[in-house]
Parts: C-alpha cells; structure tokens; sequence
C-alpha cells in the first residue's frame, strides 16, 4: 500500500532536504553511486549507509554504518537493497522518526510498508527519485 499519486511524490521529492541512502556504492557505475550523485547535483544533501565502507567518503560525505548511526537529522531513508533485505531498516528508519521510506525500483515490501505507515510513516516502493524529479517537473533546490 505505497504511495502511487504523483502529487504525493511531488511534495516529498519537494519537502525532503537531507537523504539517508542505505546501500550506497563506491562503484561509478552502479545505479545508487549515480543516484546519490543526481540528487546531490539537484540540492539534496545525501548520506550515504554502508556498513562495510563506513568512516570513509563518498561523493564528500562520511558513510555510516547504520541509519542510527548517522548525526543528522534525516527526512528521507532511501533504501538500494534487495526486498528481502529491507524489513528491518525500514523497521529502524521508522523508530528513528525518519518520515519517508523510499524503496528504488524493484524493490517491493509490503509487510514493511504497512508497519512503517502504522508507525507514521510515508512509503514510496518501487520508483527512483532520479527518474521521478524529471518526469514531475520538479526544480533543483535552491543552495
């Protein structure tokens, strides 16, 4: 029961500063390095979460280990791991408060997403930011 109306999603991808991305790659090529780069080219500070390059940097900023563990207050969690994966970090990002949970495509977890919508929180599944920013017309932020 993800949120499917493109006004919704337009207000998120507005209202959203500060992006926990769990799952983050140091790789160029692979598709969370190059949304972690588009968004950060479209204003949106980005923190990336990888347990096993946590304490180095990514495109600039430190990587966590955990969603927990990162100092910042986050507005969005946007999780790049497989389905199965994502219960727990979507259980963590809704104790932490975290507003919106974001599951790139083909990443789908209904049970996951009914717990953190009952626990307040917003729940995008199976859509890229990267894509949906143009398609809804959305302007960069200002810096």
């Amino acid at each position: 029961m993800s949120i499917q109306d493109p006004e919704v999603i337009r207000e998120i991808l507005t209202r959203v500063k500060t992006i926990g991305l769990v799952g983050a790659s140091d790789k160029p090529n692979r598709p969370s390095h190059e949304v972690m780069a588009y968004l950060q080219g479209r204003g949106y500070r980005v923190i990336p979460v990888n347990p096993k390059l946590a304490g180095s940097t990514l495109l600039g900023e430190t990587v966590y280990p955990s969603l927990k563990s990162v100092p910042d207050a986050l507005d969005m969690a946007e999780l790049f791991l497989a389905s199965e994966r994502t219960g727990p970090v979507m259980a963590e990002a809704a104790s932490l408060g975290i507003p919106v949970i974001w599951l790139q495509i083909g990443v789908v977890n209904e049970e996951g997403a009914a717990a953190a919508e009952a626990s307040g929180c917003q729940v995008v599944m199976d859509r890229c930011p990267k894509q949906e920013i143009p398609r809804l017309g959305i302007p960069p932020m200002a810096r």
